[in-house]
């Protein structure tokens, strides 16, 4: 069974999504919850587990590592994100764009210097993501994981990475405990104990093609997202009785998304356009099945208790612990999403840029392929991943944080105790 939680309240799990750029709103909502809640409760809040996948992943070590610290790390997330211009974080010019078929063509040397035993630490992307990586370096101080965590700050940091060798989902877990739960049933998803370091936040980060993998040890990892976006499921092993899911998807509306489908045929002749509906498919898994499943279980759970009385849960467990290691209780949860489309927020900032702001052959490539007309809202969903830059992320972070306070009952209940 997993440790009773701290002073004996409840856990309380924080899940944090990928998808690149978009990861500014998560930004937006962690300062809300860092400063602004605070006020509200008269004390900062707790947060026992951190679980993230790419950007979320390094949100989740920034959190951690910045545990020991005033709410003034909330503001630096932010001010980290709108500093950020595509020129300096994704550095792409014609002779890199017309390089491209060139190394694509040279994959086969990186694969014979492989097979020779000569691993490099990064295996081919379509873009140059040095300065990003040194960004990510320098945003924390990422040796200060361990300490909080070991200082009881933070209980546990989990975060996911695809192995690209066996396509299983390697859960990257910092904690105090020698033994991890058992974990789930799925032999596609592995938890392996670790202490984080920067690679293994860049590994989960790592969008396929666009993106290098990344190597630990002796094998190459890529984004997280493509098997586990949202991990809702290691939070629910290490012990977790309240998560909060921050999703960088708005709340689905199927009535209306099959008609924009309809209204969006002929964009699908463009290729930019058809890329980002691809990334959509593949990043922003579908965690609201993840989380119809759990609410189920709670109603199974209620459903038991009432016609079987109280001792039905403790009867149960009597065999769950027996059988898989872990009880069944009830979980609380709490989404925060986006109130609007990314992707149109992304078309819309660059729709408005200017000539002097288009110096990144990127943008102009974005621009040109811009859908939408005078009777609908441009949307570039492959940019929203990729726009690193101020324009973009400033409004995307106070989305989030006017988002995190619409939420503001709710959240003053998650993070109070019965």
């Amino acid at each position: 069974m997993p440790p009773p939680a701290r002073g004996g309240k409840l856990r309380r799990a924080v899940v944090l999504s990928g998808g690149g750029a978009r990861g500014a709103y998560e930004a937006g909502v962690a300062r809300y919850l860092i400063e602004e809640l605070p006020r509200r409760l008269g004390r900062p809040v707790e947060i026992d587990i951190l679980c993230g996948t790419s950007v979320g992943a390094i949100h989740a070590c920034y959190l951690a590592a910045t545990a020991h610290e005033d709410a003034s790390r909330g503001g630096r997330l932010v001010d980290l994100w709108k500093s950020m211009r595509i020129n300096d974080v994704l550095p792409l010019s014609m002779r890199d764009v017309l390089r491209i078929p060139r190394r694509l063509l040279g994959l086969r040397r990186i694969a014979d210097a492989i097979r020779s035993g000569e691993a490099p630490d990064r295996l081919y992307g379509l873009l140059n993501t040095r300065e990003l990586e040194r960004f990510v370096v320098r945003a924390m101080p990422w040796r200060q994981i361990r300490r909080n965590v070991r200082a009881g700050r933070v209980e546990a940091v989990c975060i996911a990475a695809t192995q690209i060798a066996t396509g299983q989902v390697a859960i990257f877990i910092e904690n105090n405990r020698r033994q991890l739960p058992r974990w789930t049933r799925d032999p596609t998803i592995v938890p392996r104990p670790t202490n984080l370091t920067p690679h293994h936040a860049l590994a989960s980060a790592s969008i396929p093609m666009l993106f290098p993998a990344v190597r630990i040890g002796s094998t190459y990892y890529a984004d997280g997202g493509l098997r586990l976006n949202t991990p809702l499921a290691p939070a629910l092993r290490l012990g977790a009785d309240r998560v909060l899911v921050i999703a960088l998807r708005p709340e689905p509306r199927q009535a209306n998304e099959a008609t924009l489908a309809e209204a969006r045929i002929e964009d699908y002749a463009n290729p930019v356009f058809l890329f980002g509906k691809v990334l959509n498919a593949l990043l922003l898994d579908p965690i609201d099945t993840d989380l119809s499943r759990m609410r189920l279980m709670n109603e199974i759970l209620e459903d038991g208790e009432k016609a079987y009385g109280s001792e039905f849960l403790d009867r149960i467990n009597t065999v769950a612990n027996r059988e898989r290691g872990t009880p069944f209780k009830k979980i609380d949860d709490l989404v925060i999403r986006p109130t609007a489309d990314l992707g149109k927020l992304a078309g819309q900032v660059l729709q408005n840029m200017n000539d002097a702001q288009l110096t990144s052959p990127l943008l102009r490539l974005a621009a040109r392929g811009l859908t939408g007309g005078p009777s609908r809202t441009p949307e570039s969903d492959l940019l929203s991943y990729l726009l690193f830059d101020g324009n973009f992320l400033a409004p995307l972070t106070e989305l989030g944080y006017a988002d995190a306070r619409a939420h503001e009952e709710e959240l003053a209940a998650f993070f109070t105790d019965p």
